[in-house]
């Protein structure tokens, strides 16, 4: 659990410290005021990575050469990331320094002593928006906890890159298809690895217990040596493979129906909250540790009733919602009763 949140020269925030001693805890401003990025922060310290920001820099306040987020967790443990711009007192400096304890630490052994999963509105596109948004929640959720699977993403990625710069050489006469031998095995090598992890993962989604019974369905592009083979000329003459986990995706249904086909916006809002819930509950299965559920603007769009339901999920772990509507806090107040409020101004 979390009990304290440390903020120095973190974007708006010159030197703030917030303390998370309740089950929830609502944080309401107006837009700009700081909500996102005390959320920002502590998704932070969870993953090592910024949900919004594309370069490091942008999370150091103004000015400043470098910004410090520190947790104090309930057991006591000290977690740290500093953030530079690639140089301290003028010598040059990693971009982002991990410490447990005060002792440093690698990325790989920082990420995982505190777990968190986010919503925010912009997580809706995981219904509507493209598979690879889809895609990256799986590799996301699945490199949290397990560096095999981070390791098995990156081989492919690799891999991958080699193989489409193949087939545009060989497409254009300059290399012949025997050098696609040792790139396509280690695509079969890791690309099923990936879809097997993948393939496990959605299966343990329909234990989650929720509002409304959404399944979901793993639409797999799957790899082989025999469908590499089978796709190899369509692939040279396209100038990039055809098949693997880097086409996957997978649909969520309700009632046997394609919710980003016909679903409400509540009830595909509803969807993400389920799809969040079941990282979450995944997480904490794999690591034996509560996670973190971080809420942003998660109540517009949904009906009353549904409202109460999201309300009802809180119960027994640690939530942070932000919102801009002071509103909020009458719904909470309903339906939660270890709540605490931080107003921003």
């Amino acid at each position: 659990m979390l009990n304290r949140l440390v903020l120095n020269n973190f974007r708006k925030f010159k030197l703030q410290t917030f303390d998370f001693t309740h089950q929830v805890t609502v944080i309401v401003g107006a837009n700009a005021a700081g909500k996102t990025s005390i959320v920002e922060a502590i998704y932070l310290l969870s993953s090592g990575d910024s949900f919004r920001a594309s370069k490091i820099e942008e999370m150091i306040g103004f000015d400043e050469e470098l910004s410090r987020v520190q947790a104090l967790l309930d057991d006591s443990d000290k977690l740290e990331i500093i953030l530079t711009r690639g140089q301290v007192q003028g010598k040059r400096s990693q971009y982002r320094l991990f410490s447990l304890n005060d002792v440093k630490k690698r990325k790989k052994d920082f990420v995982g002593q505190f777990l968190a999963v986010e919503f925010r509105p912009e997580d809706m596109r995981l219904v509507e928006g493209s598979k690879s948004r889809r895609r990256h929640l799986l590799d996301e959720t699945l490199s949290a906890l397990d560096w095999q699977y981070a390791h098995a993403l990156g081989k492919y990625e690799e891999a991958l890159k080699k193989t489409n710069r193949l087939l545009f050489l060989i497409r254009e006469g300059q290399q012949s298809e025997s050098v696609l031998t040792y790139w396509n095995m280690a695509l079969v090598k890791h690309g099923q690895y990936l879809q097997q992890e993948r393939q496990k993962l959605l299966q343990s989604f329909s234990e989650v217990e929720f509002p409304l019974r959404f399944a979901i369905e793993y639409l797999p592009s799957v790899i082989s040596e025999m469908r590499i083979k089978q796709y190899q000329k369509p692939a040279i003459a396209a100038g990039h493979i055809l098949v693997g986990p880097h086409k996957d995706d997978f649909v969520i249904n309700l009632d046997e129906k394609n919710i980003a086909a016909y679903g409400s916006r509540g009830q595909q809002r509803m969807a993400v909250l389920w799809l969040k819930i079941c990282q979450l509950e995944f997480l904490e299965s794999k690591s034996e540790q509560k996670a973190i559920l971080l809420l942003d603007d998660i109540l517009s769009e949904l009906d009353q009733e549904m409202k109460q339901k999201v309300l009802e999920l809180l119960a027994g772990r640690q939530t942070i919602i932000s919102s801009a509507d002071e509103r909020v806090l009458k719904e909470i107040k309903s339906k939660v009763d270890n709540y605490q409020v931080i107003m921003l101004s």
